[in-house]
């Protein structure tokens, strides 16, 4: 099967003065296929949003992409697109819902201008069929009294609205890949909900592939098909969703599990995860979770491949091999 996206080896680099460069992103692969929806998890810091800014080349200066790194939207070159080339893939193919919808949405321009304008962007239709399509997707994303909303600012409508408003956006032009980029932060539980029914039934009748970034991992558990952990600039697990939650293998992963409040089951304290993520300037030598882990030993002190546990599981971490000498 050819993959809607694949990335190979992405690196992404930032200047520290006086000391050469820094890699918040280091070596991160994955694949997308058509439908399919994979979830990007770690703690803050762990390179997440900075991953999914790349696939639209848009890590900020002055950062940038380092060679070797590969993008590849269906048989499309991204890190080869100059120009008009590369605005058409953005908003067309490859859709993104960014964080905070307050700050990504203009103040000054209503709501039915701003998915217009993303309309007649990408597709050849006159500015009465923008505005016809502006309405049908505020309706499809679930916007109560869509006709009024058409011409209300972002300051009028609640967080939850306007993370409605923020989808339609992205799917103005029917792209083929969706990236939600914490799509719930700052929103109450109920409107989390409703937010991830929306993006579910979208992704279920456009066929989209969708890219979900968190760090909540109650939002993977019913909706990622694979789940991509994250930790210092580098994928660590990655499993299907069910066989990554019955057996979650590498330490860190472990540590996120453990972490996590519990309805059922006995009542104890939680468990954190000791220390904090290293920054990027100091990521340390070999396992880049060895500081942190209860289990690192002699050979954690080399960096490890990600190495398979079976055809579709694998984790970057020595204990994956049954010799430990």
């Amino acid at each position: 099967m050819t993959h809607v996206l694949e990335v190979k080896d992405l690196r992404i680099s930032f200047p520290v003065e006086g000391a050469g460069r820094m890699y918040p992103v280091d070596g991160v692969s994955f694949s997308l296929d058509r439908g399919e929806t994979l979830a990007l998890v770690g703690e803050s810091g762990s390179g997440k949003s900075l991953t999914s800014l790349a696939l639209l080349r848009l890590v900020p200066p002055p950062g940038r992409i380092e060679a070797g790194s590969t993008i590849t939207l269906g048989d499309t070159d991204v890190l080869g697109l100059q120009g008009e080339a590369l605005r058409r893939i953005r908003g067309k193919r490859i859709g993104m819902i960014f964080q905070d919808p307050m700050t990504s949405l203009n103040p000054v321009l209503t709501v039915g201008d701003q998915i217009s304008e993303g309309v007649r962007a990408h597709l050849p239709v006159s500015r009465r069929e923008a505005r016809d399509r502006a309405l049908h997707l505020l309706q499809e994303v679930g916007i109560p009294d869509p006709v009024s909303r058409l011409d209300a600012y972002p300051h009028q409508l609640s967080g939850g609205m306007r993370q409605r408003v923020m989808i339609a956006i992205a799917l103005s032009a029917e792209p083929e890949i969706l990236v939600a980029d914490e799509p719930t932060t700052a929103l109450d539980v109920t409107v989390q909900a409703q937010i991830l029914e929306v993006l579910d039934r979208l992704r279920a009748s456009h066929g989209m592939a969708v890219l979900l970034i968190t760090h909540d991992l109650g939002i993977v558990a019913g909706r990622a098909d694979r789940v991509a952990v994250m930790y210092a600039g580098q994928i660590v697990e990655e499993a299907r969703t069910p066989a990554l939650f019955a057996h979650p293998s590498h330490p860190y992963t472990q540590g996120l599990f453990a972490s996590v409040p519990r309805l059922h089951g006995p009542v104890g304290r939680l468990r954190p995860i000791r220390g904090n993520v290293p920054p990027p300037s100091a990521w340390p030598s070999g396992c880049r979770f060895r500081p942190r882990c209860p289990q690192a030993f002699d050979k954690s002190e080399t960096m490890p491949p990600l190495l398979p546990l079976d055809p579709e599981h694998r984790m970057r971490c020595w204990l994956a091999e049954t010799d430990r000498s």
